[in-house]
């Protein structure tokens, strides 16, 4: 599939879903709060652990990204856990914000990956940095970030 198609779908899909979410578990669940939670809760756990766990094992980088989305959705639903504050919506939100910034960038760097080489192998990104410094680093910064490692924006979200 072509990967601008698999980007845009990759981010509309899960604010469109964050925004549904949002509404259902904010107005008529908020008395049966409890109930919801501990679902949520399991949801959370088991997009994080098993998106990721899958997400490893793929060949094909588009594949990895979208598996390892499904885990990152599982960051969100934490925050849709502790919306009942204006804190939960709040970084949930600024969560979306940086995951939409660096998942676009993440699939820019896909794209211009694969129009120079024609491919989207994992193992094919072997020496990058050699063939192109500029693309490497800057596929580098947003795989980084949304790893959440400090000081990036990931880990502030």
């Amino acid at each position: 599939s072509p990967t601008p198609v698999v980007a845009f779908l990759s981010v509309t899909s899960k604010v469109a879903a964050l925004a549904l979410a949002t509404r259902i578990f904010d107005i008529p669940f908020y008395f049966s709060s409890n109930e919801w939670h501990l679902l949520l809760e399991i949801l959370a756990i088991l997009s994080m652990i098993l998106g990721n766990l899958i997400a490893i094992t793929q060949t094909s980088m588009k594949r990895m990204l979208a598996y390892s989305s499904i885990g990152q959705i599982g960051y969100v639903i934490i925050g849709i856990i502790v919306g009942d504050s204006n804190d939960g919506y709040a970084s949930m939100i600024t969560y979306m914000l940086f995951y939409i910034s660096m998942n676009l960038g993440t699939f820019a760097c896909i794209v211009l990956f694969g129009l120079r080489t024609g491919t989207d192998n994992i193992r094919d990104y072997a020496g990058l940095y050699t063939k192109d410094p500029f693309l490497a680093l800057s596929l580098a910064l947003c795989l980084l970030s949304l790893g959440g490692l400090p000081p990036l924006a990931g880990f502030f979200g």
